[in-house]
C-alpha cells in the first residue's frame, strides 16, 4: 500500500485523559499509510490533553484536532463530531486510553476492499492493566474469516455491542444518517450498534487482533462498563438494550432483535446479578423493580429459547417475585460456568421446580439437558495445614441427573488470575456416599508450588460415558474456614494463604510468599484499616 492509497480516518476521542491519550493517537497514526488523518476530538478536557494534542499535532500533518466548546458529557456527540469532519472513505473509532495494534487498519482496510463491503470487524482483545492479561471479546465470532451478506445471516452480530473494532464506509454512516446518541448517553455503542445492522451492510469479519481495550480496575475514574455500583449505570444498560432492540425491530430485523434480548440474558443481567449481594438494600429493591419491569416487556418466545439457560432462570425468578429473595442462589446460577445449589424441590407432580414457595417456575428443561451442560453444584473447603494442606470438594446430586450420568473423578486446576498459568493440577477420584445424594472427593494442595498470587479453582467433572462437565466451586464456610493463615513453607520460610469466596460465590485463594509477602499484605491491610 502506497501513500496515496490512505483511505482511513481514525477518530479518537478523549476528555481529561492526558495520561493516554498521546499513545492513543500514537498508536493510530503508528498504521502507516493506510491511514490518510487522525481526528483527534477533545471534549473540552481541563487537565491539558487539549494542549498535549496541539503540540502532537504541530508534528504531525495528518493529526487535525477538534476542540469542542463545552463538554458533552459522553462518547457519542465527540464520535459523530469526528464522522462529520472525517475525509477518508473508511472511518473507525479509538477511545483515548486503549490502542491500535500494529497493522490493524491495514488488515480492516484490505478485507473491506477485497469483499466491496460497508463494515468490516476484527477481534478485540481486553487487557487487564497493570497485569497485561489479555481476553478476548466475542472469541467465537472471530474465529475464522467469515463475509455476511446480510446481518441477520449471523444473529451473534447482535452481541458484539463495540464500536472500536469496526471499519466503517463513511458514505454508508452518511447516508443512512447512522449516528451516536447525542450528549450524556451510557452505553451508547449499542445503540450506534443496533443502526448499523438495522441498515443491512455487509460484513467482513477477520481473526486478526485490531483492537486492545485497556482495563484499568484501578484507576480513579472507572470505565462506565467498570462503574456498577450505582443503580443509575443499570438503568442506562436496560434503557440501551430497550432501544437497541426497538430500532432493530422497527427495521423488520427479528432475528437480530431477539439476539438483543438473548445478549441481555445471558450476559448483563448473569453479570448484574452475581454482583447484587454486594449492594446496598436500596440499590437492590431499585434493581429488582427496574430488571422486572424490563423483563415485562419480554414475550414467550425471548424466554421460552433454551428455558433452562441460567439467564432465562434467572429472569424467569425475577419476574416470579415481587421483591429481592434468593439472592445466594441467584448468584450462584449467574456464576460462569452456572451453579445450582440446593434444595432441588418437586412440585406435587414430581416436576423439579425452583423451590417449594415458587413451584411456578419449572426446572423441568434439566431432565433432557446434556450432563455436559448442567448447573452442577460442587462444594469446595480448604484447610490449610503446617503438616499438609487438603482440598475437600463434594458434587451434589440434580434430581437424579448426575447418577444417571455417573461422576468418576475429578479434574483439579489452581490458575493464576492474571496470568492465566496454571500453578497445581491433579485429579482426584469422585466416590458416592451410601445415601447416593452425593459424591466426594479429596486431594492434597502443595501451596509452595503456587507461590504468590490470587487463584481460581477450575474443576472438571468427569462421567462414564467419557464426557465431562467444566465448573468452578461453590465456597464453604464462614470467617473461621475463609481466613488468612501462616503456614511454614520449606521453599519461602512461611507463606500467607487465605481462602476467600468470589463475587460469584466460588473458592479462590489469595498467597503471599516469604516475609517480604508477608510484610506487604500486612501493610496493605493497615492502610485499608487507617482509611
Amino acid at each position: 500500500m502506497t501513500p496515496h492509497q490512505a483511505k482511513v480516518s481514525v477518530v479518537v476521542i478523549g476528555y481529561d485523559d492526558a495520561a493516554h491519550v498521546a499513545d492513543a493517537v500514537r498508536s493510530a497514526l503508528a498504521q502507516g499509510p493506510a491511514v490518510r488523518e487522525v481526528v483527534a476530538v477533545d471534549d473540552r478536557s481541563t487537565d491539558g490533553s487539549a494542549a498535549l494534542l496541539d503540540a502532537l499535532a504541530d508534528g504531525e500533518p495528518r493529526l487535525r484536532v477538534i476542540h469542542r466548546p463545552a463538554n458533552s458529557g459522553g462518547c457519542g456527540s465527540p464520535r459523530n463530531d469526528g464522522i462529520d469532519a472525517a475525509t477518508a472513505p473508511y472511518v473507525m473509532f479509538l477511545d483515548s486510553d486503549d490502542v491500535l495494534p500494529p497493522g490493524a487498519v491495514e488488515a480492516l482496510l484490505r478485507s473491506a476492499e477485497a469483499h466491496h463491503v460497508q463494515v468490516a470487524a476484527g477481534l478485540c482483545v481486553r487487557r487487564e492493566l497493570p497485569s497485561g492479561r489479555e481476553v478476548p471479546w466475542e472469541r467465537a465470532l472471530y474465529a475464522r474469516p467469515a463475509l455476511i451478506s446480510h446481518p441477520s445471516r449471523r444473529p451473534r452480530l447482535a452481541h458484539d455491542t463495540l464500536c472500536v473494532n469496526k471499519l466503517y464506509r463513511t458514505d454508508f454512516l452518511r447516508e443512512h444518517g447512522i449516528r451516536f446518541p447525542e450528549g450524556r448517553h451510557p452505553y451508547e455503542d449499542f445503540v450506534f450498534t443496533a443502526r448499523v445492522l438495522a441498515a443491512a451492510p455487509r460484513i467482513v469479519l477477520i481473526p486478526d487482533t485490531v483492537y486492545v481495550w485497556h482495563v484499568r480496575r484501578a484507576a480513579d475514574r472507572l470505565s462506565i462498563s467498570l462503574d456498577r455500583a450505582g443503580i443509575d449505570n443499570w438503568r442506562a444498560r436496560t434503557e440501551a438494550n430497550r432501544a437497541a432492540h426497538e430500532i432493530l425491530l422497527g427495521a423488520g430485523e427479528k432475528r437480530l432483535a431477539r439476539a438483543v434480548r438473548a445478549k441481555f440474558l445471558d450476559h448483563e443481567l448473569r453479570m448484574y446479578t452475581r454482583e447484587l449481594e454486594l449492594r446496598t438494600p436500596d440499590y437492590r429493591s431499585a434493581w429488582w423493580d427496574l430488571t422486572r419491569a424490563y423483563l415485562s416487556t419480554f414475550d414467550a418466545a425471548d424466554l421460552g429459547v433454551d428455558p433452562a439457560a441460567p439467564g432465562r432462570l434467572v429472569a424467569r425468578v425475577i419476574l416470579a417475585r415481587p421483591a429481592p429473595r434468593d439472592l445466594p442462589r441467584l448468584k450462584e446460577l449467574a456464576a460462569r460456568p452456572a451453579r445450582l445449589l440446593p434444595p432441588y424441590a418437586r412440585d406435587g407432580d414430581g416436576t423439579p421446580v425452583w423451590s417449594a414457595d415458587l413451584p411456578e417456575v419449572s426446572l423441568e428443561h434439566l431432565l433432557d439437558r446434556p450432563a455436559r451442560l448442567l448447573p452442577a453444584a460442587v462444594d469446595a473447603e480448604l484447610r490449610p495445614r503446617a503438616r499438609g494442606t487438603r482440598l475437600r470438594l463434594r458434587l451434589h446430586e440434580l434430581y437424579g441427573r448426575m447418577a444417571e450420568a455417573g461422576p468418576t473423578a475429578v479434574d483439579v486446576e489452581f490458575v493464576h488470575r492474571e496470568e492465566g498459568r496454571v500453578g497445581l493440577s491433579g485429579t482426584a477420584p469422585l466416590v458416592a456416599d451410601r445415601h447416593g445424594g452425593s459424591w466426594s472427593a479429596e486431594t492434597p494442595v502443595e501451596l509452595s508450588a503456587l507461590g504468590a498470587g490470587v487463584w481460581d479453582l477450575r474443576l472438571s467433572v468427569r462421567f462414564r460415558d467419557g464426557t465431562s462437565r467444566h465448573t468452578s466451586a461453590h465456597a464453604l464456610g464462614g470467617p473461621g474456614l475463609l481466613r488468612r493463615r501462616a503456614v511454614p513453607d520449606a521453599h519461602h520460610g512461611v507463606l500467607l494463604v487465605q481462602p476467600y469466596r468470589t463475587h460469584a460465590g466460588a473458592l479462590g485463594l489469595r498467597t503471599a510468599s516469604g516475609w517480604r509477602g508477608m510484610s506487604e499484605v500486612v501493610s496493605r491491610r493497615l492502610r485499608r484499616l487507617l482509611h
